[in-house]
């Protein structure tokens, strides 16, 4: 099809870590085992909330749905960039890019929800406990998680449509390993203009909002820490709030490189290795800095443990 003498594009090539083919199977060995143990150590941490009954509490339900949203981001991004290494054509079609972009998009909005709603639900515990069962009531939590869904489902529709305006002509080769919204800006004959205007209009307050109420939450936090007596309770509360304040500063980070400086003043290659850190890294590390670091957490799993254990020798 043709309009203007530009061919039309229907689909597109991603090229991300295409030079480097010197290293291809290393890098497909590296990818894979993080995606193996990001899948296995989420989801893994998912059911152990869901079948445990004492961790039925608002901590551990927005701990479990940031689970279940790394393994969902995981997915979407995973197995085409895997299947790349080793095709020929690295062709993905203009539906499977907009469906690909919509899905990241949903699971990265949920985790700026849910993240902030955890910072609100630490902030509760730590520094209002006596009110923390009135305040966090499980009927509150609930409420908060659909709303959360509910907006993380509604937001990427807006960039999804407005982004089918778009005429994609010339070159359809896209420099990443996976189908963004910047990289997609490339490739039009027709000015994304109005697009990077709804990024402005729809993303940034996203990002304002629940950036504010995480530093908010954690430097109540703090204060509260550092006005405790105990030097032994202090230190292990600070060693844990660095924990999660490490995380949380790389996945807010890497969505304002991304998503909230102009895309005129990135490099295509930043744009890789940024996306590295928010859609495979931090979904990697996060079961290790909340679960691992919990002792509720490893409780259950010694539980669990000994239980087979006692099981298979009485087998």
């Amino acid at each position: 099809m043709t309009k203007g003498n530009h061919s039309m594009t229907t689909e597109f090539i991603l090229t991300g870590f295409k030079d480097r083919p010197e290293v291809k199977i290393l890098l497909f060995v590296v990818f894979f085992v993080i995606y193996l143990i990001t899948m296995v150590g989420n989801l893994g941490l998912v059911v152990l909330i869901y079948m445990e009954h004492h961790l039925h509490t608002p901590t551990y339900i927005f701990l479990g749905n940031v689970a279940l949203m790394d393994s969902y981001c995981s997915c979407v991004i995973m197995p085409k960039m895997l299947e790349n290494f080793f095709s020929e054509d690295r062709i993905i079609s203009l539906y499977e890019c907009m469906a690909q972009f919509y899905f990241l998009c949903l699971a990265e909005t949920a985790d700026c929800f849910i993240l902030t709603a955890m910072a609100y639900d630490w902030y509760v515990a730590i520094c209002s406990p006596l009110q923390y069962h009135t305040r966090m009531l499980m009927k509150c939590c609930v409420q908060m998680t659909t709303v959360i869904y509910i907006t993380a489902y509604l937001h990427p529709i807006i960039h999804v449509g407005f982004l089918f305006r778009l005429t994609f002509c010339g070159s359809h080769q896209i420099n990443h390993f996976f189908c963004d919204v910047f990289p997609l800006y490339r490739p039009p004959c027709v000015d994304p203009y109005i697009n990077e205007l709804m990024i402005i209009i729809c993303t940034w307050p996203i990002e304002v909002f629940t950036i504010s109420v995480v530093l908010i939450s954690y430097l109540c936090i703090l204060y509260t820490i550092f006005k405790m007596k105990s030097k032994k309770g202090r230190s292990k509360a600070l060693l844990t709030c660095a924990y999660h304040f490490f995380s949380v500063s790389i996945f807010y980070g890497s969505l304002i490189f991304m998503y909230v400086q102009p895309s005129s003043v990135k490099e295509e290659d930043e744009d890789i290795s940024v996306a590295v850190f928010y859609t495979l890294v931090i979904p990697l590390l996060n079961p290790f800095i909340y679960s691992l670091r919990n002792k509720e957490v490893i409780n259950v799993m010694k539980t669990i443990m000994k239980k087979n254990k006692s099981h298979n020798i009485l087998k």
